[in-house]
This record gives structure tokens, C-alpha cells and sequence, in this order.
């Protein structure tokens, strides 16, 4: 498949549900991944389109997603939390040559934008974006604004998330990830920022399912193309049932009512 078609497939109708699954790497024992072959067969009954995961586990479970809607991205970018003053280092752990090889569709790179080593990061994102190019594999950003130089624009209500996605997006990123920013204002001037779809992640697990839905629902009426979301999802104490809701926010424009009574929850 040539990248547009990968892009439809990760992205269908211009809109996805991608739900990160790469914690284990800077963080473990995590809820909900101490168990990772019944998440992702949880997550792909769910429909979600796309997992993105470290090669390991790509390679590892891949075959789970032959003959459904789920794909695999890998994600390239990693750091620990015994990392210290480096932690929010994220360092490339592969290249975009092993993506198809080990069942992946899509390339993902982290930029930490405000972080001591901001720059670095930059780069790395620049090679993975020229890379993704050649090998044509849709290229996908998680960028954050936060850090110890994180300068922020007095007049920004974004609190420099619209900067984060335009830099992904001046770096060849094909979608990005931001965060809510905890009203629609702001989160329609990221998603105004950039051409690309903007996918919205959770943040810390909370198990309050109303919650994280309307937040969802807000960020799709404000503009968003969908979620990235890991820790609300795999986390969760049902993960079937909270990823299909979010699915049906998502490709069906439900409402939060609709989809809690539809997956029971």
C-alpha cells in the first residue's frame, strides 16, 4: 500500500482512534498492560484503528491485527523514568527501514518542546520525518509543550500546545497529538494551527468514564480528528467497552449518553 492508502486505513474518513500502548518502557508495572496480548485483542474487538506500541510488541503481536480494522504504528521515541535530569530525553530506539518488516504501518516521534534537550529531539524528529518520506509510512507526532524552557507567548491561550503541533507539522508529521486544554477556545486555535488531523490525548488515568467522554466530545466539537489515548483507555476497568464509546464518539457522532448506554457503562 502506497502512503495515502495506509493513511486512510490509520485515518478513515480523515478521523481515528489511536490508542498508545508504549508505557511499558518508560514506566512498569503499569495497569493494564501487565497483560498485553488480552488489551490488544480487547482494543481490536473494540475497533480502534490504530495501536501504536514499541517495535518489541509490534513485531510480537502483530498477527492479532491480520483480517480487522486495527493497525500498528510503531513508536521510535523512548526514555525511562531512572533516566533523572534525562528522563524527558526521548532518544530514537529504531529506524523507519523495520517498520513494515515488523507489522507496523505508520512511524511515531516524540518531541518534548521547552526540555533541555529540546533541540536533539527536533533533529531526531526531522530524520524520522525524512525517512518516513522515502519508505512512504504515514509519520506521526507526539509533541508536548512542557519543560523548564518552555516560553510561552503572553498573548496564548494555548499555553504553547498550538506551537507544538505547528512545529510537528512543519517537521512532515502526517497527524499530531495534544492535549486538552480545557476549554473549547483554546483547542480550536490548535486545531486551527495546523492542516493536519489533531488527535486529543487522555492524560492520567482516572476512571471517570462520563468525564473523559465529554472531554472527547468537547475536543470533536472543537476540532479535533479523533483521540490518542492510553492510560484512560487501557487503564480502564472495562477497556472493550470504554475503547468502543470512544469509537463511536469518534466515526459515529454520538453523543456521551448514547455511547455509555450503547457499551454499558
Amino acid at each position: 500500500m502506497g502512503k495515502d492508502e495506509l493513511l486512510s486505513k490509520l485515518l478513515p474518513g480523515g478521523r481515528g482512534v489511536w490508542i498508545p500502548i508504549d508505557h511499558g518502557v518508560s514506566d512498569y508495572p503499569v495497569e493494564g498492560l501487565t497483560n498485553t496480548e488480552d488489551t490488544i485483542k480487547s482494543l481490536i474487538s473494540a475497533g480502534v484503528d490504530a495501536i501504536i506500541a514499541h517495535k518489541g510488541v509490534v513485531g510480537h503481536y502483530n498477527k492479532l491485527c491480520e483480517n480487522t480494522n486495527t493497525s500498528m504504528v510503531i513508536h521510535l521515541s523512548a526514555s525511562t523514568r531512572h533516566g533523572g535530569l534525562e528522563s524527558s530525553n526521548k532518544v530514537l530506539v529504531g529506524g523507519v527501514d523495520e517498520v513494515r518488516e515488523r507489522g507496523g504501518i505508520g512511524v511515531s516521534c516524540q518531541v518534548n518542546m521547552g526540555s533541555e534537550r529540546e533541540p536533539e529531539m527536533m533533529e531526531r524528529m526531522g530524520e524520522i520525518s525524512r525517512q518516513a518520506l522515502i519508505d512512504g509510512l504515514p509519520m506521526f507526532g507526539m509533541v508536548y509543550a512542557r519543560g523548564p524552557n518552555l516560553n510561552i507567548l503572553e498573548n496564548d491561550i494555548t499555553k504553547g500546545n498550538a506551537h507544538a503541533v505547528r512545529l510537528a507539522f512543519e517537521l512532515g508529521c502526517d497527524a499530531a497529538k495534544t492535549v486538552w486544554t480545557g476549554d473549547k477556545e483554546s483547542f480550536s486555535e490548535i486545531a486551527n494551527a495546523v492542516p493536519i488531523p489533531i488527535l486529543v490525548a487522555g492524560g492520567p488515568s482516572t476512571g471517570d468514564t462520563r468525564a473523559i467522554l465529554s472531554m472527547i466530545r468537547d475536543a470533536l466539537d472543537s476540532g479535533a480528528s479523533g483521540v490518542c489515548m492510553g492510560r484512560q483507555v487501557f487503564g480502564h476497568p472495562n477497556v472493550e467497552s470504554i475503547a468502543k464509546a470512544i469509537v463511536m464518539l469518534v466515526h459515529q457522532d454520538a453523543s456521551v449518553d448514547e455511547a455509555m448506554n450503547q457499551c454499558s457503562l
